[in-house]
């Protein structure tokens, strides 16, 4: 108020949000501008207070640069240390969730301070730290507490190997004006400074002039360079001395000039929008080294990383192309970003022992050498995963001997570090844990008893309808042809049109069964016969082997086909012990709770089976597919499969090693390694379900040689016969002229020899002295 009395043109220097809100009503009543240097400014400000003017630029901006730095050394989680101010925690931390999220990052978990806190708090909330597997931490803090932090993080040797602290422009910013005794307890930390040109005569200038005066006034410091908030603080003076300069009033108008403002400043682009200064688009990465820190380069926004800035600049999204960072503890190399699992302390990972399939996991105990083993499909997919992990991690299995999954998972983050085997991914687990992808199919069948399915109609099922018809036409044809040749030589093969396609339809199927050849009178037919006979020997044991090996093998039908049939029967269903599918079952599928019975193993499904307890059960694909291999005549699935489960490794909640494990999984599964473990272990049991396949019918295709054979030697025959016909009818018209004329000559000459011994006779009667002369002539 005393400023306000004393007609002061504007306020600068509320550097927190806090301070800001005391004020701003009043100068907003009394129309003073107040240039706020806090970092955040809620958008209604706008409206309730419009003399508020926010001098700093928006860093939000440096929330993305942030995320940039832990993306470039692959860390996917963080742990967040920020004051606990309403400002702060409401303004600047959700930006930073949202940027590490963009990212494929999340934050771990947030730690709110106190801005009085004490160093016993201080000391309590680092080592509940230290007991996390987090090891990356991002600080959002005031410098003060910021300092006392790493001082107690030091003596709690949280600044040496494997740790690493990221910090924002509040502290990194002012890390030159630090003493050096103080400095470097940060020794090793990679920070975010808000960027402005030191070059220029105007810089130079301000920075000789600020020195100058510093130094008289702060004789005991040892640093005097002008830090980000004096170079904000002198672009603010600016900005009101330019406003005034066009301005005799101190009201909207001398506000009007200042929301206009625009020109380039110490700190860079100075112009307001919507009350705010213009964002921030490029910040310094900084490295504290030793008791001071050196400049490893440069992030922009939509750029990215940069050694320089300017025409020549190149940029890189990674950190990798800076210069190399020296982390807590001097190591060179990236620390992972989470605690190390040692042989003194490896990974502790809990299995159970009493799976009820084998096949996945198999937990012997060896009591002679007091060792237990470990083996199944779902260890050998550990095994193979974390080999295939970038970094050595040494792991330890253990028993877990409850028969309950739930119970299993619950002591992930307590006895276990994480849990391997037939465990389900479930919803209900995510509260406190989380899996990797699943290595095995995903779903739940629904398992009855098989009954032999209808045999009236197999004995047309060797064939195909094609080949039916096939075999009809060519018997038909080859009948056709025989009747055709035959129908001259034998009578009973002649008469009425019925008459004849009935003996003609016999004659084309009784020729499948016999020969008949003595029946036959041509030997066209007898040939078509024959070859159509060996055909139709072929044809009848390949059905009947193809016959024979359809009753043989068992067709199986389900006794129950769905699951409303069974609650409509009120059927009594089974579900594997300790597992989820109890909850799944009564809350889901709405069986009543008295109906829901639960079995250790496959044996022991087939004896609640078999004693008619359950009428079904539901059982885990993966787990369904090796009891049905096991009891694959007894059994069979039902209706379709839900879409639920899926086993997969769990972890705890945020757990650092998990996007390393589903990367090294998808390896496992791409090269090849998990189809061949599956094999081993449960591809043996496919053998029973492949013996269950159905023999196709048989097709036209396999027989279309010798159709062509039978067929091809009837329609010679009958083409010969035709041609003998018709070569049979011309020869009989010759013969027919032949005999005509022989007849007509032979009568020819038979009248001539009467007529001439007709005239002998007369001569004898009239001369007889001539007699002996005229018949010796004769």
């Amino acid at each position: 108020m005393d400023l306000i009395n004393t007609q002061v043109q504007a306020i600068l220097g509320p550097q927190t949000w806090e301070e800001v809100s005391l004020i701003a009503d009043i100068c907003t009543k009394n129309q003073i501008p107040i240039f706020s240097f806090a970092d955040t400014i809620p958008e209604w400000t706008t409206e309730k207070w419009p003399f508020l003017l926010g001098a700093s630029h928006d860093n939000f901006a440096q929330m993305k640069a942030i995320a940039a730095i832990v993306q470039s050394w692959n860390w996917h989680q963080v742990t967040v240390i920020h004051e606990d101010v309403g400002s702060w925690t409401n303004g600047v931390m959700p930006y930073l969730h949202d940027s590490l999220r963009e990212i494929g990052a999340e934050v771990r978990q947030f730690v709110g301070l106190s801005s009085f806190a004490s160093s016993d708090s201080l000391s309590r909330e680092l080592k509940n730290l230290e007991s996390e597997q987090c090891r990356v931490f991002v600080v959002h803090l005031s410098l003060p507490l910021a300092v006392r932090l790493f001082e107690m993080a030091k003596k709690l040797k949280m600044m040496e190997k494997d740790y690493v602290w990221i910090t924002t422009h509040h502290i990194t910013s002012l890390v030159h004006s630090i003493d050096a005794s103080i400095i470097s307890s940060m020794r090793g930390i990679v920070g975010v400074k808000s960027y402005f040109s030191e070059t220029g005569t105007r810089f130079q200038d301000f920075s000789s002039r600020f020195r100058k005066r510093f130094r008289r006034e702060n004789p005991e410091e040892e640093n005097s360079e002008p830090g980000i908030y004096a170079v904000q603080a002198y672009d603010a003076i600016w900005t009101i001395a330019r406003a005034l300069k066009g301005s005799k009033r101190r009201n909207q108008e001398l506000l009007e000039k200042v929301l206009q403002t625009d020109f380039h400043g110490l700190s860079g682009k100075v112009q307001f929008n919507n009350h705010k200064m213009a964002p921030t688009q490029m910040f310094q990465i900084i490295n504290v080294v030793g008791k001071s820190y050196r400049e490893l380069g440069f992030w922009s926004s939509g750029l990215g990383f940069s050694e320089t800035i300017g025409k020549h600049a190149t940029y890189s999204p990674l950190m990798n192309d800076l210069e190399q960072v020296l982390w807590p503890g001097g190591p060179r190399y990236t620390p992972r970003g989470w605690t190390e699992f040692t042989r003194k302390k490896p990974l502790l990972v809990g299995v159970p022992a009493k799976s009820g399939y084998k096949e996945y996991v198999k937990v012997e105990n060896d009591q002679s050498r007091k060792e237990t083993s470990f083996d199944g499909l779902a260890i050998q997919i550990f095994n193979a995963t974390v080999r295939r992990l970038p970094f050595y991690l040494p792991y330890e299995f253990v028993a877990f001997n409850d028969i309950s999954y739930d119970n299993l998972v619950d002591q992930i983050g307590k006895k276990f570090d994480a849990v391997v085997g037939d465990v389900a991914i479930v919803a209900s687990r995510y509260s406190h844990v989380e899996f990797s992808h699943p290595f095995s199919e995903t779903g739940l069948m629904l398992v009855v008893p098989a009954r032999s399915s209808n045999k009236e109609w197999s004995f047309i099922k060797p064939f195909t309808k094609s080949m039916w018809a096939s075999i009809t036409v060519i018997t038909i044809y080859n009948g056709f042809v025989v009747w055709l040749i035959e129908r001259h030589a034998h009578p009973e093969l002649r008469g009425s049109m019925l008459h004849q396609i009935g003996i003609m339809l016999w004659l084309s199927f009784n020729t499948l069964f016999s020969l008949q050849g003595g029946k036959l009178h041509s030997n066209l037919s007898r040939m078509s016969v024959v070859v159509w006979l060996f055909v139709a020997l072929v044809v009848i044991q390949t059905y009947t082997a193809n016959l024979t090996s359809m009753l043989t093998v068992q067709r199986l039908e389900p006794t129950v086909t769905s699951v409303e049939e069974l609650l409509e029967s009120n059927a009594a269903v089974g579900y594997c012990s300790g597992s989820y599918l109890e909850k799944y079952l009564v809350e889901v599928l709405r069986f009543p709770r008295d109906n829901v019975k639960h079995y250790a193993s496959a044996e022991d499904y087939a004896e609640g089976f078999n004693k008619k307890e359950i009428a079904a059960a539901f059982i885990g694909t993966p787990l369904a597919k090796i009891f049905l291999a096991k009891f694959c005549k007894k059994f069979i699935a039902a209706g379709p499969t839900f879409n639920i489960g899926g086993f997969g490794f769990a972890f705890p909640r945020g757990s650092p090693l998990l996007a390393s494990i589903n990367e090294a999984l998808l390896k496992v599964s791409e090269n090849g390694t998990l189809a061949q473990l599956e094999n081993n272990y449960i591809g043996v049991l496919q053998k029973c379900q492949d013996k269950e396949e159905e023999n196709p019918s048989l097709s036209p295709n396999g027989f279309r040689a010798l159709f062509i054979i039978t067929g091809g030697t009837s329609t010679i025959a009958l083409v010969i016969y035709i041609f003998c016909i018709a070569s049979s009818f011309s020869g009989l018209t010759t013969i027919r002229g032949l005999m005509f004329i022989i007849i007509k000559h032979w009568c020819y000459q038979s009248k001539r020899f009467s007529r001439r011994v007709s005239n002998v006779e007369s001569l004898g009667n009239s001369s007889p002295q001539h007699a002996p002369n005229q018949l010796s002539q004769v």
